[in-house]
Protein backbone atom coordinates (compact mmCIF):
# COMPACT_ATOMS: atom_id res chain seq x y z
CA UNK A 1 0.00 0.00 0.00
CA UNK A 2 1.35 3.17 -0.85
CA UNK A 3 1.42 5.02 2.72
CA UNK A 4 3.08 8.42 1.16
CA UNK A 5 -0.74 9.77 0.77
CA UNK A 6 -3.42 11.06 2.28
CA UNK A 7 -1.13 13.07 4.63
CA UNK A 8 -3.44 16.30 4.50
CA UNK A 9 -6.39 16.34 7.03
CA UNK A 10 -8.87 19.02 7.18
CA UNK A 11 -6.64 21.25 9.35
CA UNK A 12 -4.09 20.88 6.12
CA UNK A 13 -6.70 21.77 4.06
CA UNK A 14 -7.76 25.28 5.49
CA UNK A 15 -4.20 26.49 6.27
CA UNK A 16 -3.71 26.08 2.03
CA UNK A 17 -6.69 27.68 2.06
CA UNK A 18 -5.33 30.81 4.08
CA UNK A 19 -2.44 30.60 1.31
CA UNK A 20 -5.40 31.25 -1.03
CA UNK A 21 -6.76 34.01 1.11
CA UNK A 22 -3.49 36.28 0.86
CA UNK A 23 -2.89 35.69 -2.68
CA UNK A 24 -6.66 37.39 -3.21
CA UNK A 25 -6.41 39.84 -0.87
CA UNK A 26 -3.04 41.65 -2.79
CA UNK A 27 -4.59 40.49 -6.60
CA UNK A 28 -8.24 42.40 -5.50
CA UNK A 29 -6.12 45.20 -4.53
CA UNK A 30 -4.34 45.56 -7.54
CA UNK A 31 -7.04 44.48 -10.27
CA UNK A 32 -9.70 46.40 -8.32
CA UNK A 33 -8.95 49.05 -6.03
CA UNK A 34 -6.11 50.56 -8.17
CA UNK A 35 -7.53 50.06 -10.92
CA UNK A 36 -10.85 52.64 -9.86
CA UNK A 37 -8.24 54.99 -8.45
CA UNK A 38 -6.16 54.97 -11.93
CA UNK A 39 -9.73 55.17 -14.04
CA UNK A 40 -11.65 57.80 -11.04
CA UNK A 41 -8.52 59.99 -9.47
CA UNK A 42 -6.46 59.77 -12.18
CA UNK A 43 -8.29 59.96 -15.01
CA UNK A 44 -6.53 57.53 -17.08
CA UNK A 45 -8.37 55.71 -20.19
CA UNK A 46 -9.75 52.52 -19.08
CA UNK A 47 -7.62 50.74 -21.51
CA UNK A 48 -4.20 51.28 -19.34
CA UNK A 49 -5.38 49.56 -16.05
CA UNK A 50 -7.29 47.11 -18.34
CA UNK A 51 -3.81 46.49 -19.88
CA UNK A 52 -2.15 46.32 -16.74
CA UNK A 53 -4.30 43.47 -16.08
CA UNK A 54 -4.11 41.71 -19.19
CA UNK A 55 -0.18 41.92 -18.47
CA UNK A 56 -0.40 40.16 -15.43
CA UNK A 57 -2.76 37.22 -16.86
CA UNK A 58 -0.29 36.89 -19.94
CA UNK A 59 2.53 36.60 -17.65
CA UNK A 60 0.91 33.90 -15.98
CA UNK A 61 2.58 31.73 -19.38
CA UNK A 62 5.37 30.95 -17.41
CA UNK A 63 3.34 28.56 -14.97
CA UNK A 64 5.05 25.61 -16.33
CA UNK A 65 8.10 26.47 -15.76
CA UNK A 66 7.09 27.10 -11.77
CA UNK A 67 5.42 24.24 -12.09
CA UNK A 68 8.61 21.87 -13.39
CA UNK A 69 10.72 24.06 -11.03
CA UNK A 70 8.37 22.98 -8.09
CA UNK A 71 8.82 18.74 -8.97
CA UNK A 72 12.67 19.03 -9.66
CA UNK A 73 13.82 21.54 -6.66
CA UNK A 74 12.77 20.19 -3.43
CA UNK A 75 9.95 21.44 -1.75
CA UNK A 76 6.74 23.24 -2.86
CA UNK A 77 6.45 25.81 -0.15
CA UNK A 78 9.76 27.46 -1.19
CA UNK A 79 7.82 28.26 -4.20
CA UNK A 80 4.93 29.34 -2.76
CA UNK A 81 6.59 31.37 -0.15
CA UNK A 82 9.04 32.97 -3.05
CA UNK A 83 5.79 33.50 -5.16
CA UNK A 84 3.99 35.46 -1.99
CA UNK A 85 7.19 37.36 -1.52
CA UNK A 86 7.11 38.73 -5.70
CA UNK A 87 2.92 39.14 -5.07
CA UNK A 88 3.86 41.65 -2.05
CA UNK A 89 6.61 43.33 -3.79
CA UNK A 90 4.69 43.62 -7.23
CA UNK A 91 1.25 45.07 -5.48
CA UNK A 92 3.58 47.61 -3.01
CA UNK A 93 4.97 48.49 -6.25
CA UNK A 94 1.66 49.04 -7.75
CA UNK A 95 0.69 51.42 -5.13
CA UNK A 96 3.56 53.43 -5.67
CA UNK A 97 3.54 53.93 -9.34
CA UNK A 98 -0.41 55.04 -9.07
CA UNK A 99 0.40 57.52 -6.06
CA UNK A 100 2.85 58.69 -9.27
CA UNK A 101 0.40 59.56 -11.76
CA UNK A 102 -0.12 62.79 -10.33
CA UNK A 103 3.06 63.77 -10.69
CA UNK A 104 5.57 61.89 -12.89
CA UNK A 105 3.33 59.85 -15.51
CA UNK A 106 6.08 58.63 -17.93
CA UNK A 107 7.93 56.83 -14.60
CA UNK A 108 4.60 55.73 -12.90
CA UNK A 109 3.50 53.55 -15.99
CA UNK A 110 7.19 52.33 -16.44
CA UNK A 111 6.73 51.16 -12.85
CA UNK A 112 3.32 49.62 -13.47
CA UNK A 113 5.02 47.92 -16.35
CA UNK A 114 7.56 46.21 -13.37
CA UNK A 115 4.70 45.93 -10.78
CA UNK A 116 1.81 43.62 -13.19
CA UNK A 117 4.99 41.90 -14.35
CA UNK A 118 5.81 40.45 -10.53
CA UNK A 119 2.30 40.28 -9.56
CA UNK A 120 1.69 37.51 -12.30
CA UNK A 121 4.60 35.94 -11.54
CA UNK A 122 4.23 36.14 -7.91
CA UNK A 123 0.41 35.08 -8.62
CA UNK A 124 2.24 31.86 -11.01
CA UNK A 125 4.30 30.46 -8.96
CA UNK A 126 2.54 30.50 -5.54
CA UNK A 127 -0.63 29.62 -7.39
CA UNK A 128 0.88 26.34 -9.14
CA UNK A 129 2.95 25.01 -6.40
CA UNK A 130 -0.29 25.43 -3.73
CA UNK A 131 -2.35 23.37 -6.23
CA UNK A 132 0.10 21.29 -7.10
CA UNK A 133 0.47 20.00 -2.96
CA UNK A 134 -3.04 19.84 -2.95
CA UNK A 135 -3.18 17.55 -5.62
CA UNK A 136 -0.40 15.21 -4.11
CA UNK A 137 -1.43 15.36 -0.51
CA UNK A 138 -5.25 15.42 -0.17
CA UNK A 139 -6.89 12.11 -0.49
CA UNK A 140 -9.19 11.48 -3.97
CA UNK A 141 -12.48 11.64 -1.99
CA UNK A 142 -11.67 14.83 -0.23
CA UNK A 143 -10.60 16.96 -3.12
CA UNK A 144 -13.79 18.19 -3.77
CA UNK A 145 -14.03 19.60 -0.81
CA UNK A 146 -10.51 20.64 -0.68
CA UNK A 147 -11.20 23.08 -4.21
CA UNK A 148 -14.43 24.42 -2.68
CA UNK A 149 -12.44 25.34 0.88
CA UNK A 150 -9.76 27.23 -1.19
CA UNK A 151 -11.66 28.85 -3.40
CA UNK A 152 -14.39 30.72 -0.75
CA UNK A 153 -11.00 31.28 0.89
CA UNK A 154 -9.99 33.08 -2.10
CA UNK A 155 -13.14 34.78 -2.15
CA UNK A 156 -13.37 35.57 1.45
CA UNK A 157 -10.17 37.60 1.23
CA UNK A 158 -11.20 39.40 -1.76
CA UNK A 159 -14.27 40.40 0.17
CA UNK A 160 -12.23 41.19 3.70
CA UNK A 161 -9.92 43.28 1.96
CA UNK A 162 -11.81 45.32 -0.61
CA UNK A 163 -14.03 46.43 3.02
CA UNK A 164 -10.67 47.16 5.34
CA UNK A 165 -8.90 48.21 2.62
CA UNK A 166 -12.07 50.63 1.58
CA UNK A 167 -12.53 51.79 5.03
CA UNK A 168 -8.50 52.77 5.54
CA UNK A 169 -8.76 54.48 2.50
CA UNK A 170 -11.16 57.57 3.16
CA UNK A 171 -9.95 60.43 3.19
CA UNK A 172 -8.19 59.29 0.10
CA UNK A 173 -4.39 60.54 -0.82
CA UNK A 174 -1.88 58.96 -2.94
CA UNK A 175 0.49 58.37 0.53
CA UNK A 176 -1.93 56.67 2.08
CA UNK A 177 -2.63 54.42 -0.41
CA UNK A 178 0.83 53.37 -0.78
CA UNK A 179 0.70 52.62 2.79
CA UNK A 180 -2.60 50.93 2.60
CA UNK A 181 -1.56 48.49 0.03
CA UNK A 182 1.81 48.20 1.09
CA UNK A 183 0.69 47.06 4.83
CA UNK A 184 -1.82 44.73 3.07
CA UNK A 185 0.77 43.17 1.28
CA UNK A 186 3.38 43.09 3.86
CA UNK A 187 0.20 41.03 6.12
CA UNK A 188 -0.82 38.70 3.26
CA UNK A 189 2.87 37.34 2.92
CA UNK A 190 3.30 36.82 6.62
CA UNK A 191 -0.38 35.10 6.84
CA UNK A 192 1.26 32.86 4.13
CA UNK A 193 4.41 31.75 5.62
CA UNK A 194 2.91 31.33 8.82
CA UNK A 195 0.54 28.93 7.06
CA UNK A 196 2.51 27.40 5.42
CA UNK A 197 5.26 26.76 8.20
CA UNK A 198 6.43 23.14 8.86
CA UNK A 199 2.94 21.88 6.33
CA UNK A 200 5.29 19.94 3.66
CA UNK A 201 7.49 17.26 5.39
CA UNK A 202 9.70 15.27 2.84
CA UNK A 203 8.91 11.26 2.37
CA UNK A 204 10.96 8.60 0.03
CA UNK A 205 8.02 8.57 -2.47
CA UNK A 206 8.36 11.91 -3.03
CA UNK A 207 11.70 11.94 -2.99
CA UNK A 208 11.91 9.13 -5.45
CA UNK A 209 9.58 10.71 -8.05
CA UNK A 210 11.44 13.92 -7.83
CA UNK A 211 14.88 12.44 -8.04
CA UNK A 212 13.24 10.37 -11.58
CA UNK A 213 11.92 14.22 -12.66
CA UNK A 214 15.35 15.80 -11.90
CA UNK A 215 17.25 12.77 -13.80
CA UNK A 216 15.29 12.32 -17.09
CA UNK A 217 14.17 15.86 -18.37
CA UNK A 218 14.96 19.17 -18.54
CA UNK A 219 12.06 21.76 -18.42
CA UNK A 220 11.89 21.66 -22.28
CA UNK A 221 11.68 17.69 -22.89
CA UNK A 222 9.24 17.32 -19.71
CA UNK A 223 7.05 19.71 -21.08
CA UNK A 224 7.04 17.87 -24.35
CA UNK A 225 6.67 14.54 -22.45
CA UNK A 226 3.58 15.86 -21.00
CA UNK A 227 1.95 17.91 -23.72
CA UNK A 228 2.34 14.54 -25.50
CA UNK A 229 -0.28 12.95 -23.35
CA UNK A 230 -3.83 13.00 -24.98
CA UNK A 231 -5.54 13.49 -21.52
CA UNK A 232 -3.00 16.71 -20.64
CA UNK A 233 -4.11 18.26 -24.24
CA UNK A 234 -7.59 17.57 -23.98
CA UNK A 235 -7.74 19.24 -20.41
CA UNK A 236 -5.71 22.30 -21.39
CA UNK A 237 -8.12 22.61 -24.05
CA UNK A 238 -11.35 21.95 -22.03
CA UNK A 239 -9.74 24.79 -19.80
CA UNK A 240 -9.46 27.50 -22.01
CA UNK A 241 -12.64 26.97 -23.64
CA UNK A 242 -14.53 26.89 -20.25
CA UNK A 243 -12.71 29.41 -18.25
CA UNK A 244 -13.16 31.28 -21.75
CA UNK A 245 -17.21 31.46 -20.94
CA UNK A 246 -16.70 31.74 -17.31
CA UNK A 247 -14.88 35.23 -17.22
CA UNK A 248 -16.34 36.38 -20.54
CA UNK A 249 -19.63 37.05 -18.35
CA UNK A 250 -18.26 38.43 -15.48
CA UNK A 251 -17.79 41.99 -17.23
CA UNK A 252 -20.96 41.61 -19.12
CA UNK A 253 -23.60 40.88 -16.82
CA UNK A 254 -23.62 44.25 -15.00
CA UNK A 255 -23.86 46.44 -17.77
CA UNK A 256 -26.39 43.98 -19.37
CA UNK A 257 -28.83 44.74 -15.83
CA UNK A 258 -28.51 48.72 -16.28
CA UNK A 259 -28.76 48.75 -19.61
CA UNK A 260 -31.74 46.18 -20.47
CA UNK A 261 -33.57 46.60 -16.68
CA UNK A 262 -32.71 49.93 -15.86
CA UNK A 263 -31.01 49.14 -12.80
CA UNK A 264 -29.26 51.75 -10.71
CA UNK A 265 -25.51 50.97 -9.94
CA UNK A 266 -26.22 49.99 -6.43
CA UNK A 267 -29.08 47.42 -7.78
CA UNK A 268 -26.37 46.92 -10.50
CA UNK A 269 -23.87 46.11 -8.06
CA UNK A 270 -25.86 43.98 -5.57
CA UNK A 271 -26.69 41.97 -9.36
CA UNK A 272 -23.11 41.17 -8.79
CA UNK A 273 -23.20 40.61 -5.81
CA UNK A 274 -26.09 37.60 -6.14
CA UNK A 275 -24.02 36.07 -8.51
CA UNK A 276 -21.27 35.43 -6.10
CA UNK A 277 -24.03 33.98 -3.22
CA UNK A 278 -25.13 31.73 -6.44
CA UNK A 279 -21.61 30.62 -6.87
CA UNK A 280 -20.64 30.06 -3.35
CA UNK A 281 -23.62 27.54 -2.96
CA UNK A 282 -22.99 25.90 -5.59
CA UNK A 283 -19.40 25.26 -4.53
CA UNK A 284 -20.96 23.90 -1.49
CA UNK A 285 -23.61 21.81 -3.33
CA UNK A 286 -20.60 20.20 -4.93
CA UNK A 287 -18.23 19.54 -2.26
CA UNK A 288 -21.43 18.33 -0.22
CA UNK A 289 -22.43 15.95 -2.76
CA UNK A 290 -19.04 14.58 -4.17
CA UNK A 291 -16.85 14.50 -0.77
CA UNK A 292 -19.53 13.70 1.89
CA UNK A 293 -22.45 12.21 0.42
CA UNK A 294 -20.35 10.78 -2.47
CA UNK A 295 -23.20 11.47 -5.44
CA UNK A 296 -21.65 11.84 -8.87
CA UNK A 297 -17.76 12.12 -10.27
CA UNK A 298 -15.98 15.10 -10.59
CA UNK A 299 -16.75 14.34 -14.32
CA UNK A 300 -20.10 13.97 -14.05
CA UNK A 301 -20.07 17.58 -12.18
CA UNK A 302 -17.74 19.18 -14.92
CA UNK A 303 -20.26 18.17 -17.47
CA UNK A 304 -23.18 18.87 -15.62
CA UNK A 305 -21.67 22.60 -14.40
CA UNK A 306 -20.98 23.01 -18.04
CA UNK A 307 -24.71 22.41 -19.44
CA UNK A 308 -26.11 23.71 -16.66
CA UNK A 309 -24.07 26.93 -17.22
CA UNK A 310 -25.17 27.07 -20.84
CA UNK A 311 -28.95 26.44 -19.84
CA UNK A 312 -29.00 30.01 -17.74
CA UNK A 313 -27.25 31.80 -20.52
CA UNK A 314 -29.83 31.06 -23.01
CA UNK A 315 -32.28 31.99 -20.50
CA UNK A 316 -30.65 35.16 -19.97
CA UNK A 317 -30.48 35.84 -23.70
CA UNK A 318 -33.74 34.74 -23.57
CA UNK A 319 -34.45 37.55 -20.43
CA UNK A 320 -32.29 39.84 -23.06
CA UNK A 321 -35.14 39.81 -25.57
CA UNK A 322 -38.10 39.91 -22.94
CA UNK A 323 -36.62 43.27 -20.79
CA UNK A 324 -38.24 44.50 -17.76
CA UNK A 325 -40.33 42.34 -15.72
CA UNK A 326 -38.68 39.17 -16.25
CA UNK A 327 -37.25 37.13 -13.67
CA UNK A 328 -33.45 38.57 -14.02
CA UNK A 329 -32.35 38.20 -10.19
CA UNK A 330 -33.38 34.28 -9.65
CA UNK A 331 -31.54 33.73 -12.99
CA UNK A 332 -28.39 35.52 -11.81
CA UNK A 333 -28.36 33.31 -8.85
CA UNK A 334 -28.87 30.06 -10.89
CA UNK A 335 -25.90 31.57 -12.94
CA UNK A 336 -23.76 32.29 -10.14
CA UNK A 337 -24.61 28.19 -8.85
CA UNK A 338 -24.20 26.60 -11.90
CA UNK A 339 -21.21 28.27 -12.64
CA UNK A 340 -19.60 28.10 -8.78
CA UNK A 341 -20.45 24.13 -9.26
CA UNK A 342 -18.75 23.81 -12.67
CA UNK A 343 -15.41 26.16 -11.25
CA UNK A 344 -15.28 23.81 -7.90
CA UNK A 345 -15.19 21.04 -10.00
CA UNK A 346 -12.89 21.99 -12.58
CA UNK A 347 -10.12 22.94 -9.73
CA UNK A 348 -11.16 19.42 -8.02
CA UNK A 349 -10.47 17.63 -11.35
CA UNK A 350 -7.16 19.45 -11.92
CA UNK A 351 -6.16 17.94 -9.24
CA UNK A 352 -7.11 14.84 -9.30
CA UNK A 353 -5.55 14.53 -12.90
CA UNK A 354 -2.36 15.97 -11.45
CA UNK A 355 -1.99 14.45 -8.64
CA UNK A 356 -2.90 10.71 -9.93
CA UNK A 357 -0.25 10.38 -12.69
CA UNK A 358 2.76 10.33 -9.73
CA UNK A 359 5.43 10.57 -12.20
CA UNK A 360 7.18 13.94 -10.95
CA UNK A 361 5.12 15.91 -13.59
CA UNK A 362 2.22 17.11 -11.51
CA UNK A 363 3.98 20.41 -11.10
CA UNK A 364 4.15 20.85 -14.96
CA UNK A 365 0.61 19.79 -16.16
CA UNK A 366 -0.57 22.37 -12.94
CA UNK A 367 1.24 24.66 -14.57
CA UNK A 368 0.25 24.19 -18.04
CA UNK A 369 -3.41 23.90 -17.17
CA UNK A 370 -2.87 27.43 -14.98
CA UNK A 371 -1.59 28.83 -17.99
CA UNK A 372 -4.21 28.12 -20.19
CA UNK A 373 -6.53 29.80 -17.45
CA UNK A 374 -4.80 32.56 -17.27
CA UNK A 375 -4.78 33.34 -20.81
CA UNK A 376 -8.77 32.31 -21.43
CA UNK A 377 -9.41 35.32 -18.34
CA UNK A 378 -7.33 37.99 -20.24
CA UNK A 379 -8.66 36.56 -23.73
CA UNK A 380 -12.34 36.43 -22.01
CA UNK A 381 -12.64 40.28 -20.44
CA UNK A 382 -11.14 41.47 -23.62
CA UNK A 383 -13.78 39.53 -26.16
CA UNK A 384 -16.70 39.57 -23.64
CA UNK A 385 -16.46 43.63 -23.80
CA UNK A 386 -15.67 43.28 -27.41
CA UNK A 387 -18.81 41.20 -28.18
CA UNK A 388 -20.78 43.86 -26.58
CA UNK A 389 -19.43 46.88 -28.12
CA UNK A 390 -19.64 44.64 -31.86
CA UNK A 391 -23.25 43.78 -31.37
CA UNK A 392 -24.46 46.98 -30.02
CA UNK A 393 -23.36 48.41 -33.38
CA UNK A 394 -25.31 45.52 -35.31
CA UNK A 395 -28.40 45.74 -33.34
CA UNK A 396 -30.91 49.18 -32.37
CA UNK A 397 -31.71 47.89 -29.29
CA UNK A 398 -29.32 46.44 -26.35
CA UNK A 399 -31.62 43.18 -25.74
CA UNK A 400 -30.91 41.48 -28.70
CA UNK A 401 -27.03 42.56 -28.72
CA UNK A 402 -26.77 40.91 -25.24
CA UNK A 403 -28.72 37.89 -26.31
CA UNK A 404 -26.15 37.20 -29.07
CA UNK A 405 -23.17 37.60 -26.21
CA UNK A 406 -24.89 35.40 -23.58
CA UNK A 407 -25.67 32.61 -26.55
CA UNK A 408 -21.87 32.48 -27.62
CA UNK A 409 -20.85 31.95 -23.86
CA UNK A 410 -23.74 29.51 -23.80
CA UNK A 411 -22.06 27.75 -27.03
CA UNK A 412 -18.75 27.68 -25.63
CA UNK A 413 -19.99 26.00 -22.64
CA UNK A 414 -21.50 23.25 -24.77
CA UNK A 415 -18.12 22.31 -26.39
CA UNK A 416 -16.41 22.35 -23.23
CA UNK A 417 -19.14 20.14 -21.36
CA UNK A 418 -18.33 17.97 -24.98
CA UNK A 419 -14.24 18.22 -24.43
CA UNK A 420 -14.58 16.92 -20.84
CA UNK A 421 -17.29 14.29 -21.50
CA UNK A 422 -14.09 12.64 -24.31
CA UNK A 423 -11.42 12.70 -21.16
CA UNK A 424 -10.37 9.78 -20.21
CA UNK A 425 -10.24 10.73 -16.78
CA UNK A 426 -8.57 8.19 -14.32
CA UNK A 427 -6.29 5.99 -16.25
CA UNK A 428 -3.97 2.97 -14.32
CA UNK A 429 -0.80 4.91 -13.29
CA UNK A 430 0.57 1.70 -13.85
CA UNK A 431 -0.33 0.91 -17.17
CA UNK A 432 1.29 2.44 -20.59
CA UNK A 433 4.58 4.23 -19.28
CA UNK A 434 7.54 1.99 -18.49
CA UNK A 435 9.09 4.90 -16.31
CA UNK A 436 6.00 5.96 -14.66
CA UNK A 437 5.60 2.57 -13.36
CA UNK A 438 9.10 2.47 -12.28
CA UNK A 439 9.32 5.52 -10.56
CA UNK A 440 5.73 3.73 -8.58
CA UNK A 441 7.51 1.06 -7.67
CA UNK A 442 10.58 2.89 -6.30
CA UNK A 443 8.02 4.61 -4.58
CA UNK A 444 6.15 1.85 -2.75
CA UNK A 445 8.90 -0.02 -2.32
CA UNK A 446 10.47 2.78 0.10
CA UNK A 447 7.23 3.73 1.40
CA UNK A 448 6.37 0.07 2.67
CA UNK A 449 6.68 -1.42 6.27
CA UNK A 450 10.35 -3.24 6.55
Amino acid sequence: MDTSRREFGWLGILRLGLVQTAIGAVVVLATSTLNRVMIVEFALPATVPGALVALHYAVQLVRPRFGHGSDVGGRRTRWILGGMALLAAGGTLASLATALLGSQPALALSLALLAYTLIGLGVGAAGTSLLVLLATEVAPERRAAAATVVWIMMIAGFAITSGVAGSFLDPFSPARLVAVVACASLLALGLAACAVLGIERPRPGRLAERAFARGTAGFGAALRQVWAESRTRRFTVFVFVSMLAYSAQELVLEPFGARVFGLTPGASAHLSGTMHAGAVAGMILVAIAASVLRIGTLRGWVVGGCIGSAAVLCALALGGMSGRGWPLVPAVFALGATTGAFAVAAIGSMMELAGTARDGREGVRMGLWGGAQAVAFAVGGLAGTAAMDLTRHLFALPGPAYACVFAAEAVLFIAAARVAHAIEWSPSPRSGDPFRAMVIGVRDAEASPK
